[in-house]
């Protein structure tokens, strides 16, 4: 697979990957190199990674607590702690291996940290290969409010190596998915219609299918990087699917969701708004629902999660002047941007949501 190059970094794929972070480690003279870990990626990929780093330069381990809830300053002021006690200085290099809680978190850190450092993002799932690691968003959430704090900052380099997703639960594969789905829905029906059959797909088949996803994002990114306007058609089903992953972070009545889960659910309820809305096929909203529920099940809301989960939409970075604005689709592959949505319809998206097995 040919290398991606986007903004002022450089994505390489599969073989490309050591031999491009090793080359781009002997034409630098970094003073260090810190290797940002969770607790997971500490346990399953570092022992892959370490071995395959050719350098005399003193490297040193920084390890997270997984999951969501530590995506936190808190969390980054302990690792912008630990850099200063190891002597970190503006020359070291930061390499985040890990998902999109370390790559946002770590992108976030080197970003700040003596005002900017130089780091490249290893993604270990999918979602983090397809979305988080590349186009440059950095940050963290404030409490369970999503990503509110942080700076658009490119890596220098974006290592996929589809290698590291043998270490992921299925859960983890499922919401990585989610992202791939988004890409196939604002993009390209050609694109969408590869999903079909999931199931049926190769290791090869996801190798080219993660592939291409990387070159939809790009493609946007590169022509908005700011998220002025196109780049926003990337936050399809996130306005609902942020307020509903971080109402079920919050509230411990409710069994937390991964990202794409939620973002699942999302895409479904923004479908529903884009028939009401935007005339999208109705024919269409029910086929993809359906392929929704085939890979994501059904998440159980009752009456009393509405009010919350509407009232969280208004931290969604989307907004302006007061404003909820929604991305919908008037068809797969053609968006409409700031889209008002009377909360009558986000009730009867709900319900739509709810209905049939």
């Amino acid at each position: 697979m040919e290398s991606i190059t986007a903004n002022n970094g450089v994505i390489h794929f599969q073989e490309a990957c050591y031999t491009a972070l090793n080359t781009h480690i002997k034409a630098h003279n970094f003073s260090k190199i810190f290797i940002l870990v969770d607790s997971n990626t500490h346990d399953h990929c570092l022992s892959r990674f370490l071995p395959l780093l050719e350098t005399t330069i003193s490297i040193e381990v920084i390890e997270i607590e997984a999951g969501e809830i530590h995506k936190t300053i808190e969390t980054c002021v302990g690792v912008w702690q630990t850099l200063s006690d190891l002597d970190g200085d503006r020359k070291s290099l930061l390499i985040n291996l890990g998902g999109g809680v370390v790559t946002d978190l770590g992108g976030f850190v080197a970003s700040t940290f003596k005002r900017g450092i130089a780091y490249i993002n290893i993604p270990t799932t999918l979602l983090s290969m397809v979305d988080a690691s590349v186009g440059g968003k950095t940050g963290v959430d404030l409490g369970t409010l999503k990503n509110q704090i942080g700076v658009i900052s490119t890596a220098d380099l974006v290592l996929i190596d589809t290698n590291y997703l043998s270490t992921l639960p299925k859960n983890e594969m499922r919401s990585g998915l989610a992202e791939m789905l988004k890409h196939g829905l604002i993009s390209s029906e050609a694109y969408w219609n590869k999903f079909t059959n999931f199931s049926e797909l190769n290791l090869e088949d996801l190798d080219t299918l993660i592939y291409e996803s990387v070159l939809i994002k790009k493609a946007v990114v590169d022509e908005d990087p700011f998220e002025n306007g196109l780049r926003k058609t990337l936050n399809f089903g996130h306005t609902l699917g942020h307020a509903i992953e971080s109402y079920f972070l919050s509230n411990p009545n409710k069994v937390s969701l991964l990202h794409g889960e939620a973002i699942a659910i999302g895409m479904v309820l923004a479908l529903y708004l884009s028939q009401e809305l935007a005339n999208f096929p109705a024919n269409k909203v029910l086929e993809i629902k359906q392929l929704f529920r085939r890979y994501y099940g059904k998440v159980t809301f009752e009456t009393s999660d509405y009010p919350p989960i509407i009232d969280l939409m208004k931290y969604d970075k989307k907004n302006s002047h007061g404003n909820i604005n929604f991305v919908l689709l008037e068809d797969i592959g053609k968006a409409k941007l700031d889209c008002a949505v009377d909360e009558s319809l986000i009730l009867n998206a709900f319900k739509f949501y709810l209905e049939g097995e």
